[in-house]
């Protein structure tokens, strides 16, 4: 995946999204028109090929975060990568197509549908007669049964990150012959078609030992186009070979091997020939298009010019340091340079063997809010917060200059292109300045009202603020004025700091400088707008109280109530990956700061991210992503369910790390889960939607991009968007004469 954002570590979700579950051929065939118009953004990017055209044999080396630390998809550390084994070794019974449809998977079976509704549900399973183990026995019933007892919920002995579905079941026996199973529900269950998907083996699913330990580190019995060789953390690789006992189309490449390469390692990795495959943040991918030439974008260019000036003034403090060496230290400078310009040629020349493929990831970056305290409990608040946004700016940050579509998604539950998407937004509202502002003042928050005095903050010895929370990197003014190398505009209260000007001051005329234009009321008390006092956006002197004088610019002005500014702390993630989700931080900031919003962003390791700050609720504004899912009604519900309290008093959040919900919205998800209809489970999903839109906890921005460098002769792979990967029909392209003297201008933005 692409590092615009972190993920929550909650991998339960990420990995019920990730995979595939049944539909019938009916439900597929049945398309509105408004499902028709309703498309992807971006198609994905893989280079297909027919398999006449793919050679046989060959290596794809294929960079992953790290080695799994389990090949159990169904245990909570399960990664992305547990799911790219399991793809690859494992039945998969239906394969998402590129709308995110679930379609079967011809390998596995040759049907699967709802035979009855009453009085129960019942699900019949029609497998493919070459469908067996790779020891030989042939996939039944015995093994829909070991994974149903194993994720049913019903034996604490198996350590299970999620049971939903599995929970509903009430038997399963084989049909008619071996070749079919037979599933029947205790309770209907719309989203049947997401279960044993992936199917492991009784040998896995049998005994709790089996299931919480066996299948960590090796999986004895596979039966997919590839076959697991060895898993070596040492060596941070897991080698995939060709199946020998697979009947379907023969895999076209010898082997996988998934190598595990950080991401900030990734381009290095590319350059020094150790992987032919590897999902890569923005700046690498401009690298690489850079290396064949293509014009790079302003960010690139930045990150250059900060690259030379630093070089630059380290050569001044060398020559400063050590005058009388002056001369020789001189040679040895243009000797080093010339190394350094003869090592970035080579490096150049080295990337220009990869092309970028782009599309859209199947996943949203969202601006979550925490409405369990604070001033973000009051929905007008949080109301106020997304109407500030102009969340087409923030996706055109981040898309445009990737050459991909800058739309924002309109859906919580579903993207573009899926048959369940639809723009509910306007359950909230778009951009509007002037009511955020209402809403912020029907809640009790004045315009440049006053406030009392605060201390800076202060960290103790241990590096704890005053509130016993282990202090971050945060982004306010300096004691003395001066801005911190990544300020985010932020200031506080009651510092003598001026701040700098304002994003969107020139809407207010004026040259951008601070005026010093404020008074002071009988009580002595300190107003906003005064001089020392923090100023961000809002309109001149509205709502402020008699005897203040008006502001010279809104962005100079921040709301106020009972003595205190409104402030909201914003966590974001600190590391390599997550460069353009800090600047996208940054424009919220701003944008907030124009309706008397102020932030203060405090960056923290990606490892602690989540759970000392999300998961615990110690945050007011945080970005992170979600995957989507062909699901919803299953895999959202735990996202969006109303917390409640826990016997030991603690709230049960589940997934929910906005800690906001309602009844309805959980009485709609309840109602879609037993529809059998899949109109109505789409309709009751909008419904669900809007009212999560109405609620403003979690705004949905942008769909995440998806860059994946890539040999040139690799062919089905790549970006693939929602479909699900071929693993069988990956490969390199046969060379003809007609490919070797045709070749293609790879650039960042292909598509």
């Amino acid at each position: 995946m692409s590092h615009d954002g972190v993920r929550p570590s909650a991998t339960r979700r990420a990995a019920a999204f990730l995979l595939a579950g049944a539909l019938t051929v009916s439900a597929l065939s049945a398309c509105s028109s408004d499902e028709k118009e309703n498309r992807p953004l971006a198609g994905q990017d893989i280079a297909p090929a027919g398999r006449a055209l793919v050679a046989d044999g060959g290596t794809l080396r294929w960079a992953v975060d790290a080695v799994p630390a389990t090949l159990n998809t169904f245990q909570a550390d399960a990664d992305a990568a547990t799911s790219r084994v399991a793809g690859a070794v494992l039945p998969s019974l239906f394969r998402l197509d590129a709308r995110g449809r679930p379609q079967p998977n011809p390998a596995y079976l040759e049907s699967a549908k709802v035979v009855d509704t009453e009085p129960r549900q019942v699900v019949l399973y029609r497998l493919d007669q070459q469908a067996v183990w790779s020891d030989g026995r042939e996939i039944g019933a015995a093994d829909f049964a070991a994974q149903w007892r194993a994720l049913s919920g019903k034996d604490s002995a198996y350590w299970t990150a999620r049971n939903a579905g599995y929970d509903r079941i009430a038997k399963i026996e084989r049909g008619h012959d071996d070749l079919e199973v037979k599933v029947t529900f205790a309770r209907p269950y719309a989203d049947w078609k997401s279960l044993f998907t992936p199917l492991y083996p009784k040998e896995v699913m049998g005994t709790p030992d089996a299931f919480n330990d066996g299948a960590r580190s090796k999986l004895k019995v596979t039966a997919g186009p590839f076959a697991l060789k060895k898993v070596d953390r040492e060596d941070g690789k897991v080698t995939l070979v060709r199946s020998t006992r697979w009947w379907g189309s023969p895999a076209k490449l010898d082997k996988i091997v998934l190598r595990a390469v950080p991401r900030d390692e990734r381009l290095d990795a590319l350059a020094e020939n150790k992987v032919d495959l590897a999902e890569v943040d923005p700046d690498d991918a401009e690298r690489i298009a850079a290396a064949h030439g293509t014009k790079t974008t302003a960010a690139s260019q930045a990150a250059a010019g900060a690259e030379r000036e630093k070089a630059e003034k380290a050569e001044k403090a060398e020559k400063a340091a050590n005058k009388e060496k002056e001369e020789k230290d001189k040679k040895k400078d243009e000797k080093k340079g010339d190394e350094d310009a003869a090592e970035a040629a080579a490096r150049r020349k080295a990337l220009r063997r990869y092309v970028v493929r782009s599309s859209l990831e199947p996943a949203y970056t969202q601006l979550a809010l925490n409405g369990s305290e604070g001033p973000l409990a009051d929905e007008r608040v949080r109301r106020a917060v997304a109407r500030a946004l102009d969340r087409t700016k923030l996706a055109e940050l981040v898309l445009k200059p990737l050459g991909l579509p800058a739309v924002p998604v309109g859906s919580h539950l579903a993207l573009a292109g899926q048959p369940a998407y639809e723009d509910n937004s306007g359950a909230l509202g778009g951009q509007d300045t002037k009511g955020a502002r209402a809403l912020l003042a029907d809640a009790g928050w004045i315009l440049g009202g006053p406030v009392e005095k605060q201390a800076k903050d202060k960290k103790d010895k241990k590096g704890k603020d005053e509130d016993g929370d282990e202090a971050g990197e945060k982004d306010t003014a300096g004691s003395k004025g001066e801005k911190s190398e990544d300020d985010d505009g932020t200031y506080i209260v009651g510092e003598d700091d001026k701040p700098g000007e304002a994003e969107g001051a020139g809407d207010h005329g004026g040259d951008g400088r601070s005026e010093e234009r404020a008074a002071r009321s009988a009580d002595g008390k300190q107003y906003l707008g005064e001089p020392g006092a923090a100023r961000h956006g809002g309109a001149p002197g509205a709502y402020a109280p008699m005897g203040t004088a008006a502001p010279a610019r809104a962005a100079d002005t921040v709301m106020a109530k009972d003595g205190k500014a409104l402030s909201l702390r914003f966590v974001l993630p600190s590391g390599p990956g997550s460069a353009s989700l800090r600047a996208v931080g940054d424009r919220i900031a701003r944008m907030l700061r124009k309706v008397g919003i102020r932030t203060t962003i405090t960056k923290v390791p990606d490892d602690s991210y989540f759970k000392d700050h999300i998961a615990s609720g110690e945050y007011d504004l945080a970005l992170y992503s979600w995957p989507a899912t062909a699901f919803p009604a299953t895999d959202a519900r735990p996202v969006y369910a109303k917390p409640v309290p826990g016997a030991d008093g603690e709230l049960k959040v589940e997934q929910n790390y906005t800690r906001v919900g309602t009844d309805r919205i959980d009485q709609l998800f309840d109602e879609a889960l037993v529809t059998l209809d899949a109109g109505k489970e789409r309709e009751l999903m909008r419904k669900a939607d809007s009212r999560i839109w109405a609620g403003a906890a979690s705004i949905p921005l942008y769909q995440r991009p998806q860059l994946t460098a890539a040999r040139p002769r690799l062919v089905n792979v790549g970006a693939f968007g929602f479909r699900t990967p071929v693993y069988e029909d990956m490969g390199y392209q046969e060379r003809t004469p007609s490919s070797a003297s045709t070749s293609s201008v790879p650039s960042a933005t292909s598509s």
